[in-house]
């Protein structure tokens, strides 16, 4: 809008228009400003930053409190143990038990005192330990099979090859094992692997372990089927999906993939049930994928702001959970970059929900439920309440009204936990099992097809799931995989799931 200032209207109810729509033109143009600038500062904080979200000084000296709190039922519910000379250093965990020991013995020539020439007689001894590392070695296993003759009936007898996990294939189901946890685990990608053989003397083209994996996975889907159906007859879980981009060879470049990913994690309320995390792989984020997922899934899911979970909650079957760190981190951009002291104040009023989970976690259903009532929904009543006061307050176009926004329309979503004790407030469990692949995004870069995804998917599903049981991953398939080549019933498969696994196989991790 432009103003001629030499030739200004004399009738007054015009000038208020027109100081009106200017006024209105500066709102507007300020909370576009703000909306900018506050994008700006995100990419920055993302580029150079650190990405966490850091607690205030009143939310610091909370958490603090609740941690010293912590220790002091933990001193007064342990017994006391006198300290003995011999102890290790506080600051030092022990070295686990299930390490092997090398005994290493250092003692005097001869039992005579220098001093006086007198018999020395023991008194004891001193005990020290040092952690080593023994290199991993590649060795070969050679397969005798003598051959047998009858000189009667000329017939040969000879005992039948072993069943080999990669027909006709050098690695055995440890060395396969190994190769999956190397890029799956510990991210490190198949030309590397290939690097590191060779400088062990062995030649192992990356295409010759990509072929490795893809036997293994052969081997493995029929488990991560069976993984899947159980953790998808829960009627609690959490939902979410990670990019992943996939080798498209007729473009010359990648496309974008997705792994959804959905979580079973029942330890903050004592649940019956195994943690465990099962992944999906689909070209695409398109709706239909988690309704086909879930298409027998009935109970309550947790999930972020996705616009296709929407359409699961249709019929019924499933309520949608909403999650309150997703709500939280919407603030907490709108006060890292403008100082807001509405967002601050939002915050603060989420911290004290938050405050009140962390006394509760671990505990019944009927506990979290009761504490959360009594406690909980005051403060989420007044937060509502507040909320819809200051919405009207600022700018509609800035991200403070965004994130207000945000809030509101997911009420029903977002206050899910307080009617059912079972209920998180966030879907941090699902956050936590995709970061295992923004790592393996990070350094292995790309699956080479779709079925590099569904490869990806299968292998991630029981590493993740193995770990959140406490059952070290490598073991854990090195014996699996053994266990199939052998033979394993397939109408046996629950004995392979990793909880199962661990009855009977204690490896700690």
């Amino acid at each position: 809008m432009r103003l001629d200032l030499e030739n200004l209207p004399s009738d007054v109810d015009l000038l208020h228009r027109l100081v009106r729509e200017m006024a209105s033109v500066v709102e507007s143009r300020d909370g576009e400003i703000e909306r900018l600038q506050s994008i700006i500062k995100k990419l920055q904080r993302a580029q150079f930053g650190r990405r966490s979200e850091r607690l205030d000084p009143d939310q610091l000296a909370l958490a603090l409190e609740d941690l010293d709190s912590d220790i002091a039922r933990i001193r007064e519910s342990r017994p006391s143990i006198e300290k003995q000379p011999s102890e290790r250093p506080s600051h030092r965990k022990p070295l686990p038990d299930h390490l092997p020991r090398e005994d290493v013995l250092l003692d005097i020539g001869d039992a005579v005192c220098a001093c006086c020439g007198g018999v020395l007689h023991a008194m004891g001894e001193s005990v020290s330990e040092m952690l080593d590392w023994v290199p991993a070695q590649l060795r070969v296993i050679r397969v005798t099979r003598p051959k047998y003759a009858c000189r009667v009936c000329e017939t040969v007898a000879q005992a039948p090859a072993p069943e080999r996990l990669i027909a006709g294939g050098l690695a055995t189901p440890a060395l396969i094992a190994q190769v999956l946890i190397a890029k799956y685990c510990d991210h490190t990608p198949l030309y590397r692997q290939s690097q590191i053989f060779a400088r062990h003397g062995v030649d192992l083209a990356r295409s010759t372990l990509a072929g490795w994996v893809g036997g293994a996975c052969w081997w493995l889907e029929a488990l991560h089927e069976r993984l899947c159906k159980n953790v998808f007859a829960s009627d609690h879980l959490f939902a979410d999906d990670t990019p992943v981009p996939v080798l498209d060879p007729g473009r010359g470049r990648t496309k974008t993939g997705r792994l959804w990913v959905y979580s079973r994690e029942q330890r903050p309320w004592a649940g019956p049930e195994p943690p465990a995390a099962v992944y999906l792989f689909a070209p695409d984020r398109k709706a239909e994928r988690p309704a086909s997922h879930l298409e027998r899934f009935k109970g309550v899911l947790h999930v972020d702001g996705y616009a296709g979970f929407e359409r699961l909650a249709a019929n019924g079957d499933i309520a949608l959970a909403a999650c309150w760190a997703h709500t939280r981190r919407k603030f907490y951009e709108v006060a890292e970059a403008t100082d807001s002291p509405v967002a601050a104040e939002a915050l603060r009023r989420i911290g004290e929900i938050y405050a009140v989970e962390a006394e509760v976690r671990g505990q019944s259903p009927a506990h979290r439920f009761a504490a959360r009532r009594g406690r909980s929904k005051p403060v989420v009543d007044a937060l509502r309440a507040w909320l819809e006061a200051q919405l009207p307050r600022i700018p509609g176009r800035s991200t403070l009204a965004e994130a207000i926004r945000y809030a509101l329309s997911r009420w029903d979503g977002l206050t899910r936990f307080l009617h059912d004790g079972r209920v998180e407030l966030d879907t941090n469990p699902v956050e936590r099992a995709i970061r295992p692949v923004a790592l393996g995004r990070k350094n292995h870069l790309f699956a080479g097809s779709d079925g590099g995804g569904d490869r990806w998917a299968i292998v991630c599903s029981l590493i993740e799931s193995a770990k959140l049981n406490g059952v070290e991953p490598y073991a854990y398939l090195a014996n699996v995989l053994q266990s199939m080549v052998n033979g394993h019933p397939i109408n046996r498969l629950d004995e392979l799931l990793p909880w199962a696994w661990k009855a009977g196989n204690p490896v700690k991790t």
